[in-house]
């Protein structure tokens, strides 16, 4: 691999983030659906909901960090959900994940976000190992509870 770069994507690169994002999807077991993964990250940068931060190997776009914003009531100040995290299996284990949650805690920081939040399956443990080397820490005070619409 060549050295990673890593920038904010803008609308210009959907081509080449629509391809990562299905496979994301395609990762947690959704049907491939390159159409409507394309529509979605267009209405997300479109809408500014979201940042979307991609990791190049030369040209060649290899992973993809989504953040949202939010806010914590508590703290009263904002804060960064890590929504997706993929990197292309041809790029895995080349630092490529490390790289990509690095300028996701600076672009946090840049937006006087005070923390990031992520959630993963609990059987991802590959990813695990990546967020925990990285100084990720898991939550052991609140349950997280979902509601399925």
């Amino acid at each position: 691999m060549s050295t990673i770069t890593i920038r904010q994507a803008a609308l210009d690169d959907l081509d080449a983030i629509a391809p990562l994002f299905d496979a994301y999807r395609q990762f947690y077991g959704r049907p491939s659906d390159p159409d409507g993964a394309r529509a979605f990250l267009d209405d997300r940068l479109q809408r500014r909901e979201s940042v979307v931060l991609l990791a190049f190997d030369g040209e060649q776009a290899v992973g993809f960090t989504q953040l949202y914003p939010s806010f914590s009531s508590v703290s009263l100040a904002p804060i960064q959900i890590l929504n997706d995290l993929y990197v292309d299996p041809s790029a895995r284990k080349h630092g490529v994940g490390t790289q990509l949650l690095s300028a996701a805690v600076e672009y946090a920081r840049s937006v006087g976000a005070i923390r990031l939040t992520l959630t993963t399956a609990t059987t991802n443990l590959p990813a695990q190992r990546v967020y925990e080397a990285a100084g990720w820490k898991r939550d052991d005070v609140f349950y997280v509870y979902n509601f399925i619409a």
